[in-house]
């Protein structure tokens, strides 16, 4: 049975959330979803049973920090922002891909 497409996110899921808070102002967990989903262009789906440890786990390991805020709608969101420790475990999450991808590759084009 071939795997859904979220079990190859799973490991990436630190990444993807470290380099989106990365370029942006503190947002919630809703708006890194959509924006994830929406520039991986819906390959990509989160599921707010993973994102949301994730952050808190994060936010424990402090590579993220967060404040409670209101949302767009006005209603009260917890807002995450990456902190100084987050961008140099980005770096180290970026190059640990980076060797990854390169070795799936090379694997992929051995004949």
């Amino acid at each position: 049975m071939r795997k859904h497409t979220n079990d190859r996110l799973r490991g990436t899921l630190d990444l993807l959330v470290l380099k989106i808070l990365s370029t942006r102002r503190p947002m919630h967990g809703y708006g890194i979803t959509l924006l994830i989903e929406q520039i991986s262009e819906d390959v990509l789906r989160l599921e707010e049973g993973s994102l949301y440890p994730a952050l808190h786990r994060m936010t424990q390991s402090g590579w993220l920090r967060s404040e409670w805020g209101a949302s767009e709608h006005n209603r009260r969101a917890r807002y995450y922002a990456i902190t100084a420790a987050g961008r140099k475990q980005l770096a180290d999450e970026e190059k640990s891909w980076v060797r990854l991808t390169d070795a799936v590759a090379r694997v992929l084009r051995f004949t």
